[in-house]
């Protein structure tokens, strides 16, 4: 049975400065992903909100970067050194960070943004959004995280989510953590609302 509504909502909303948003660095095989990237990087600008991503140009990524660059909007790459080149860093964005290692590229990322957003994307984002959503469930941060759903991208990832609860592997709260919107704006506003559960702290980020 699929979760619904936010149990996790605050009645007043977040100060959001900065989103982290992880997608891919294809744009993929249809048009609305980098559509979606767009209207993303609209409502991310118009709202005065800076963008932290992985630093490359290419792909909905460099889509996403250049909407936001094109509005006015600040944007922050990080990428380590080794995908510079392979990645095609992005040498037009606010500030750009290349580091050592995916390990730091994902903490500074994390350290730098308020929350998290994945569009579309192959096993990367995928590991970049749900290793966020773990640090939540541990309590090592109580950023929102949320999910873009782009032509029903992630409808089956949401079901197995769901199952995943039914059958008592991941708790109902836990699950809750996980905002999944069609909407770019609506995404951003339930983010902004939302209040974390208390987790007891397990361990230490440098301990993951």
């Amino acid at each position: 049975m699929a979760l619904r509504g936010d149990p996790l909502a605050a009645k007043e909303p977040r100060v959001i400065s900065r989103l982290c948003v992880y997608c891919g660095s294809s744009v993929g095989a249809r048009g609305e992903y980098a559509r979606a990237a767009r209207e993303l990087g609209a409502v991310l600008a118009g709202r005065g909100i800076g963008l932290v991503y992985g630093g490359g140009n290419i792909g909905l990524m460099g889509v996403l970067a250049d909407t936001v660059l094109d509005a006015g909007g600040e944007v922050i790459g990080v990428i380590p050194d080794a995908l510079v080149a392979r990645e095609i860093a992005h040498d037009g964005v606010t500030e750009l960070r290349v580091v050592k290692s995916m390990h730091e590229r994902k903490a500074l990322m994390a350290d730098l943004a308020d929350g998290f957003i994945a569009l579309p994307g192959g096993l990367g984002t995928l590991e970049e959004l749900f290793e966020a959503l773990t640090w939540a469930q541990l309590g090592l941060h109580v950023k929102p995280c949320g999910l873009l759903d782009v032509d029903g991208f992630f409808g089956d990832l949401t079901r197995f989510l769901d199952r995943a609860v039914e059958d008592r592997f991941v708790r109902r709260e836990h699950r809750a953590m996980l905002i999944v919107d069609t909407d770019a704006g609506r995404l951003v506003e339930r983010l902004a609302r939302y209040h974390a559960p208390h987790v007891d702290k397990l361990l230490d980020r440098d301990e993951t």
